[in-house]
């Protein structure tokens, strides 16, 4: 499920080019469901997509971290699950689109591809696995996985790190 924060509407760079445009939830939604296949993650995800202020105000909350970030994961581990099948969480994820935009410039490509890599990197945490303390498995599976679904360099090669789980 995507969710986009209504204080996103209000942000009057989302019209500056057509590759800055914030893409429908739609198309995300189907990117999430194949993305999360892939990765072989089970459970309902909910992905918002929201401001740096927002951002910064979770990664303060959750992480000690005064400072925005682009995507920071929340596994459901430590939430009460249901025991029935089709009302299993695997978690969520929050994305900062402001970042994700600075980004996708840095990086040449169009938002709606920045997203995409965020969203499958945290897909990953949400998995379990972590870059940060791991020999490489993360790495590895999600470059052969970005290759699969078509995705640029993704977050490890840039040598971000600031998206740990909180």
């Amino acid at each position: 499920m995507i969710l986009i924060d209504s204080d996103l509407e209000s942000d009057p760079s989302r019209q500056t080019s057509p590759a800055a445009k914030l893409p429908s939830a739609r198309l995300l939604s189907r990117f999430l469901t194949e993305a999360q296949a892939a990765v072989r993650l089970r459970g309902q995800v909910a992905v918002l997509l929201t401001t740096d202020a927002a951002l910064r105000s979770l990664n303060r909350r959750f992480r000690g971290k005064n400072k925005p970030t682009d995507v920071l994961s929340f596994p459901a581990a430590n939430l009460i699950q249901s025991s029935k099948p089709a009302e299993r969480v695997a978690g969520d994820i929050a994305i900062s689109v402001e970042t994700a935009r600075r980004q996708s410039v840095e990086q040449g490509h169009a938002l709606s591809i920045e997203l995409k890599v965020l969203i499958l990197h945290g897909l990953f945490h949400l998995a379990g696995y972590d870059h940060e303390s791991d020999t490489g498995q993360m790495h590895r599976r999600e470059q052969t996985l970005r290759a699969h679904l078509g995705l640029p360099q993704g977050l490890i090669e840039r040598g971000v790190t600031r998206d740990k789980k909180p």
